[in-house]
């Protein structure tokens, strides 16, 4: 068997993150909690902190909340770590309540994206937050890193800002925005933050904060990997490539070869020459007067073998990206820019990336650095091992020290009693930002570290029952999966290594996946182990004894997966497999349940809407679901993230998995709340709110004969009395769609008129909400 290759090959120009010398304040040990008062500081024997992090989430100190693991790192570094977790943004005084840091302010929006966080894929407010105690939603402001970093400079003007998290990641060049529907300058720029850290960062936090604790200006630390910064004026020894343009409008034509006659040069443009006939006369004569002349030898041009051109080293390369105001105004050059920074996300090839923002004497540059040098296992083992309390702050709990009730924080309830067992992936899905974050370079845990976590969350967890709700992470089963070869996968610029199917030089063994839920399962005290993170099903397929472990062993009657569609459209774009990997992973499932003895569900999720999807995909998908039996209950639509290439093909129509030119490959965008509604009634075609909605549909597309009482018709013909209202799981986000009659009020099939009053029911009042 090929072993995965070891990211300690990635690892080899990199200082270990236990290398450091500790600084001086490790004198003060280990703190149950990273203080967040001046009254919790003064009970350590703190006068100041030396790094103050400033986050949009409740601090849950936990290893799946990225400010709890920032700061432990920091922490086991010797630095003195203080926690701001969603302070009031209205002025600066709530940043000033730990005192003024000594080295640098930390700021991250949260663990989400705060606008994701704050608005549904329709861009309707959500009502809930469960980064926030009770669930409330507002405790943080849109665009959370921009405003945080604001604050921490107006408390001190003086102190470094470095920002980071998923929201600094995902905005690290100009990038659309959703929201507001227009290009928006890099965060670099608009937070005016020293230094952006993008990815999981904890390498690059602990070179920063000795560098600063060593008083070395901020300006200076311009060389470490996975940071962006601005700067006025270029970097000297660096090899700068032009990548601000594409091909020009109209068609390029052939140069025209002077030798030939006039009546070729017509032939070979398909024309013919008027004048043909007497300039063959012409030439017959010539041909004649010429032909005792000895041929004419063609010269033949080739290369100097000796001159070479010599290309500029890749470390030392940076690619000038189309700036700032080129990409708001041409979704072209946008596209081209999107593209070329997902062909630099390697680790092991990737060049710097520079875009200027302004012009004159505004003008500067925002600097992207290559990606930061994944975690070795040991590494890994160090960041998860530290001493989190994995609990929320004691500040969050009631009288009783319980974090239950209306302090209860639903995202920790969600992963209390999980394990995070690796990082990164590898799919490549064009929607999904994990490889912009986490990169594709899967980092993994060892065994030891992992079974200690799951003794720790039975021996010290309040509430543990003996059920691990997950052993997973970005997928559930890429643990230790990678290219056979280092080299291999240090020089490759696939965006995946699984579509457009499994990549040759992929390891594909689950082999150590198995082990360890063997063992876990095996442990004392522990009763279930289910597996809760999503599942790559066709990866899992060349697997057949992992997927009888897993069905058989770690199901908890019901199996989430993801093929997203059906039909190769959208597929291609989404860059996921066909359903034929479902269809064969299903079979597998069924096969393994039987043999269980145990009666286990798939439930399939999709997306609606998504680039590349036109409404005929979405009729073949609902013909589909019912087929099968599916009913979906709630619905996914597709929701433009900052940075992800479905995004690029969102704003731009083009297609960044290709070369992007002038007249390259189109995509069809879902746009407009009519149309989006439409995809998502077709997802959801059991639902009577939506048939009116697609027998219209149904009749433009052609398509009436899906319209019936049968079971082979999609939807039928009639409507029933009652309203059929339907609200999703989270009810309180769920708003009627524009023409959804009012309770009690139905359209009939043949007018599309509200029913005459009979009095046989009370109709409702006008609403007084305007």
């Amino acid at each position: 068997m090929n072993a995965p290759v070891d990211v300690s090959f990635f690892a080899r120009a990199a200082k270990p993150l236990t290398s450091y010398r500790k600084y001086w304040a490790a004198r003060f040990g280990t703190a149950k909690f990273l203080p967040t008062s001046r009254e919790e500081m003064a009970a350590l024997g703190w006068d100041s902190c030396d790094i103050v992090l400033v986050t949009g989430d409740a601090y849950v100190d936990h290893p799946s909340f990225g400010m709890a693991v920032i700061g432990r790192m920091l922490e086991n570094q010797g630095f003195r770590v203080g926690i701001i977790a969603q302070p009031d943004w209205q002025s600066a005084e709530p940043f000033k309540a730990l005192g003024k840091p000594n080295l640098f302010f930390g700021v991250t929006a949260g663990n989400m994206d705060s606008m994701i966080n704050r608005y549904t894929a329709d861009r309707k407010i959500r009502s809930d937050d469960a980064y926030t105690p009770g669930d409330v939603g507002g405790a943080r402001p849109d665009r959370a890193a921009i405003v945080y970093s604001q604050r921490c400079r107006e408390a001190w003007n003086d102190v470094p800002i470095v920002l980071g998290g998923i929201e600094g990641s995902l905005r690290r060049i100009a990038h659309y925005d959703y929201w507001s529907d227009k290009v928006r300058r890099s965060v670099v720029v608009d937070a005016k933050c020293d230094l952006l850290l993008y990815g999981n960062a904890e390498r690059a936090i602990v070179e920063v904060a000795h560098r600063l604790a060593a008083r070395e200006p901020v300006a200076r630390i311009t060389d470490v990997r996975g940071t962006a910064f601005v700067r006025r004026e270029s970097i000297e020894g660096w090899f700068e490539i032009d990548s601000t343009s594409v091909d020009q409008p109209g068609r390029v034509e052939a140069h025209v070869n002077p030798y030939l006659m006039v009546s070729e040069q017509a032939k070979a443009n398909g024309a013919t020459c008027a004048k043909e006939d007497e300039a063959q006369a012409v030439a017959d004569q010539a041909n004649a007067a010429v032909s005792a002349i000895p041929a004419i030898q063609t010269i033949q041009f080739v290369a100097n073998p000796s001159v070479k051109l010599k290309v500029p080293p890749r470390d030392r390369s940076v690619i000038r990206l189309p700036s700032y105001e080129q990409v708001k105004a041409d979704p072209v050059l946008y596209a081209h820019a999107n593209r070329v920074l997902h062909l630099e996300t390697n680790p092991g090839n990737a060049r710097a990336l520079v875009q200027s923002h302004g012009e004159g004497a505004t003008a500067r540059d925002v600097w992207i650095n290559p990606p930061p040098i994944p975690l070795t296992t040991a590494e890994m083992d160090h960041v998860f091992d530290l001493p989190y309390a994995r609990s929320p702050h004691p500040r969050y709990a009631d009288e009783n020290g319980s974090h239950d009730g209306a302090t209860k924080i639903p995202a920790w309830e969600m992963i209390r009693f999980s394990v995070n067992i690796m990082r990164g992936c590898f799919g490549g899905c064009t929607f999904c930002s994990i490889t912009e974050h986490e990169g594709r370079i899967i980092q993994s845990r060892s065994e030891e570290s992992i079974i200690r976590e799951v003794e720790e969350i039975r021996d010290k967890v309040a509430g543990f029952t003996g059920t691990i709700s997950d052993l997973g992470g970005p997928t559930a089963n890429m643990y230790r999966i990678g290219c056979k070869s280092p080299e291999i996968e240090a020089a490759c610029r696939k965006p995946s290594c699984v579509y457009p199917g499994i990549c040759q030089n992929l390891s594909t063994s689950h082999d150590p996946l198995i082990k360890i839920y063997r063992r876990a399962r095996a442990l004392r005290g522990i009763k279930k182990i289910l597996i809760g993170s999503g599942l790559r099903y066709d990866l899992a397929v060349q697997s057949p004894e992992y997927v009888k472990e897993l069905v058989q062993h770690h199901v908890g009657g019901y199996l989430k997966i993801a093929p997203e569609h059906t039909e190769q459209g959208p597929l291609t774009k989404m860059m996921k497999p066909g359903i034929g990997s479902y269809d064969k992973f299903k079979q597998m499932f069924e096969k393994y349940s039987a043999e269980a003895g145990k009666k286990q569900y798939l439930i399939p999720y999709f997306i609606a809407a998504h680039p590349g999807t036109s409404d005929s995909d979405m009729m073949h998908l609902a013909i589909w679901l019912k087929k099968n039996g599916f009913r979906a209950d709630q619905v996914q639509t597709f929701y433009p993230s900052p940075m992800a290439t479905a995004t690029a093909m969102y704003h731009s129509n083009k297609n960044p998995l290709r070369k992007i030119t002038r007249d390259s490959e189109g995509v069809d965008i879902v746009r407009g709340e009519k149309r989006r509604r439409l995809h998502k009634a077709f997802l959801r075609y059991h639902d009577p709110n939506n048939w009116p909605l697609l027998r219209e549909a149904l009749k433009t597309m052609g398509r009436a004969d899906l319209i019936g009482n049968g079971k082979h018709h999609l939807i039928p013909t009639w409507q029933p009395l009652n309203d059929g209202a339907y609200q999703s799981a989270r009810r309180k986000n769920s708003t009627p769609a524009p023409g959804t009659p009012a309770k009690g009020r139905v359209l009939t099939q043949h007018t599309g008129l509200p029913p005459r009053v009979t009095g046989s029911a009370p109709q409702p009042k006008p609403s007084k909400r305007r």
